[in-house]
């Protein structure tokens, strides 16, 4: 049984020895050659093992991104949900998930593009469930901080938190990409850029009413000739027009 145990042992750990040359290897080769350059045979041959060793861990090219990526991932994304415990505004706890986000994209832009670009649609894959499983816990990480800061009164939205963390999710995901396409992008104005967008999808974009500088609550409208109705539940008596 020992000698079974140590077998074992040791054949887990070859398996991760491999790994983590293979991941090794697409991260440098990728960095140097680029992307579209390098060839699974390279990358094969520069960790060390044969091509259908290569096809254990990753089914292709694209799979090898994400080989390389999601363990580093799941580490950030770990880091960017304690930095969101603080009950704060809900603009400041966004702001601080997508902190650690920026921090790591900036360190090798050229290979974080390269992720950010394969990562639409990919949903086969050796490495996909893994990289899904981390989308997700994210999301949902999200639609938790949503949802308290909806019971709190923090934000007056009564949307389905589940619709509102995915609105968020999406409007970050485009502005690191928007970021990330810069020549040099700089962790700070991605982030500042960032918050702009967060403020503006947190206050909305309903009018303020002339009267006393607040802005109109969700489910109403403002008529032409300055009456106010209320869609949906209940109504206001409306002032006459002049044909009336």
């Amino acid at each position: 049984m020992k000698a079974m145990s140590s077998s074992l042992g040791l054949r887990e750990q070859n398996k991760l020895d491999k790994r983590q040359r293979i991941r090794a290897a697409a991260r440098e080769l990728f960095s140097k050659h680029g992307y579209e350059s390098a060839t699974l045979r390279q990358i094969a041959k520069r960790a060390h093992v044969g091509l259908g060793t290569l096809f254990n861990y990753a089914q292709d090219k694209r799979d090898l991104v994400f080989l390389i990526f999601n363990e580093e991932l799941a580490a950030v994304t770990e880091l960017a949900l304690k930095a969101a415990d603080s009950p704060t505004s809900l603009v400041d706890q966004l702001s601080a998930i997508y902190e650690p986000h920026y921090q790591y994209f900036s360190e090798n832009p050229p290979l974080s593009r390269v992720l950010l670009k394969e990562l639409t649609f990919y949903s086969e894959g050796k490495q996909a469930a893994t990289f899904h499983e981390i989308r997700e816990r994210l999301i949902s990480g999200i639609e938790k901080i949503v949802w308290a800061a909806q019971r709190e009164q923090r934000i007056q939205s009564r949307e389905d938190p589940t619709i509102v963390a995915r609105h968020i999710f999406f409007v970050c995901s485009g502005a690191i990409r928007w970021w990330i396409a810069r020549l040099n992008p700089s962790p700070r104005d991605g982030l500042a850029d960032l918050r702009r967008l967060l403020e503006l999808e947190v206050n909305g974009l309903q009018p303020v009413s002339r009267s006393n500088g607040r802005r109109r609550g969700p489910g109403t409208s403002q008529r032409r000739d300055g009456a106010t109705r209320r869609n949906g539940k209940g109504t206001r008596k409306m002032r006459p027009t002049r044909n009336s």
